[in-house]
């Protein structure tokens, strides 16, 4: 029996999921394979809202309280997740994974075709994750130009290209 439920994000989840996102982003900036790397600057509460208000994103909580989230939204017949989080008190739980799984029903029953990604290659809660739950890595951007984008602007903040790579799970 899991300690937490899952429910789609509400408009007043936006404060959470900054607060959600920045103690996560805790692990990459302690990273010994990223220090000196540039970490893709924590989304904004307002940058949340915007996402939250499309429609497709999750929370996860533990009795009353935010402790996860899964924040995508549509990139044509995709689903771009553009970030997941879990607060590090409560990782190692299942939350992320089973934020994932929900992620992806909701879409193969919304009638997406895949979830995208961009991520850290090589730290294990990032690529290594992914491959876990069905992701591949992308060779050819041209039918995602999105991640292609998202990719780019991570070269601009500065982050190495080869630390970086954009990943997609096709939904059967």
């Amino acid at each position: 029996m899991s300690d937490f439920s899952i429910r789609l994000a509400r408009a007043s989840d936006a404060d959470a999921f900054f607060e959600i996102e920045d103690d996560a982003a805790g692990l990459l900036r302690s990273a010994p394979s990223l220090q000196g790397i540039p970490i893709p600057p924590t989304a904004t509460a307002d940058q949340h809202a915007k996402t939250i208000a499309k429609g497709r994103s999750l929370a996860a909580l533990v009795e009353d309280k935010l402790v996860g989230f899964a924040a995508s939204a549509s990139a044509g017949r995709e689903l771009h997740l553009h970030e997941l989080s879990v607060l590090r008190a409560h990782q190692q739980r299942g939350i992320g994974a089973t934020l994932l799984r929900a992620l992806k029903i909701d879409a193969r029953n919304s009638g997406f075709r895949a979830i995208t990604l961009s991520t850290f290659r090589q730290i294990p809660w990032n690529a290594p994750f992914y491959e876990r739950h069905g992701f591949v890595e992308v060779q050819n951007f041209e039918a995602h130009p999105h991640l292609q984008e998202s990719l780019e602007d991570a070269v601009k903040l500065g982050i190495p290209a080869e630390l970086r790579c954009a990943m997609i799970h096709f939904l059967d």
